[in-house]
């Protein structure tokens, strides 16, 4: 009687070939929501309006805009489940506050033109590699 071969593969290999198939930004999310969760904090995609909470993760983009003739520093913040708009009302420029940063921050959020939004939240910062 011939050994029958299964065509299925073993685990290893559906994880070696997950990996090849899976994309760079798929496995950068990964990584940011295995952060965030290390670090304690809620994933942006589980954070409701009106909720007080704590997120972590990198800072994708830094604009200055005016919201009604008042300075405001926008960025986004980006975990891996999803996006934040964060918002400090009356500032132009916050040191350390630029995109490619890691952050935790902590606030209230709300929903703000359909985007979930953090206005004037405590922030850290995460020390860069070179640092």
């Amino acid at each position: 009687m011939a050994q029958e071969r299964t065509t299925r593969p073993r685990a290893q290999e559906r994880t070696g070939l997950r990996g090849l198939i899976t994309s760079r930004a798929e496995l950068e999310a990964s990584d940011e929501r295995r952060e965030s969760r290390r670090v304690g904090c809620t994933e942006v995609a589980q954070l409701g309006d009106r909720q007080r909470a704590q997120v972590s993760g990198v800072l994708r983009s830094v604009t200055l805009r005016a919201r009604q003739n008042v300075p405001a520093l926008e960025a986004e913040l980006y975990d891996g489940s999803g996006s934040l708009r964060v918002v400090w009302l009356g500032q132009r420029r916050i040191a350390g506050i630029e995109p490619g940063r890691r952050a935790r921050l902590e606030g209230f959020v709300c929903l703000q033109e359909g985007e979930r939004t953090m206005f004037n939240p405590r922030y850290e910062l995460s020390a860069r590699a070179a640092e």
